[in-house]
Order: structure tokens, then C-alpha cells, then sequence
């Protein structure tokens, strides 16, 4: 089972959305903004089901 995850770009301030796993219960990994292109850093975490947390983060320069 996928998740769609809607958020906010940190750089582009568009909202995007990435399809998220939640059979995985942690996840740390980088994806590029499908509008502007930047390096966003997506941390989460999941009960198995849900999303429980979630935060996308610019990559500190």
C-alpha cells in the first residue's frame, strides 16, 4: 500500500506531493521538488499504515 503525502516545498513554497510507503516504519531519504527541482530531505515515520510524522526539509548549502 502507497500513500500520497501533500506538503508544502520548502524552497519553492508550491504544494507538491510524493507517494510515501508506510510498510516501512522509518524513512530518510532526498528527492528533488518536481517544480523547482531542488534537494528536499523527507523524514518519516509510520505506524504500518499511516503516516505519524512527516517533515520535508530544505538541504543546508
Amino acid at each position: 500500500m502507497e500513500i500520497e503525502h501533500f506538503f508544502t516545498c520548502p524552497y519553492c513554497w508550491q504544494e507538491i506531493s510524493f507517494i510515501l510507503d508506510p510498510s516501512v516504519a522509518e524513512q530518510s531519504y532526498v528527492e528533488d521538488c518536481e517544480v523547482c527541482c531542488r534537494p528536499i530531505r523527507i523524514e518519516y515515520t509510520s505506524d504500518g499504515e499511516d503516516i505519524m510524522d512527516f517533515n520535508a526539509s530544505a538541504l543546508d548549502d
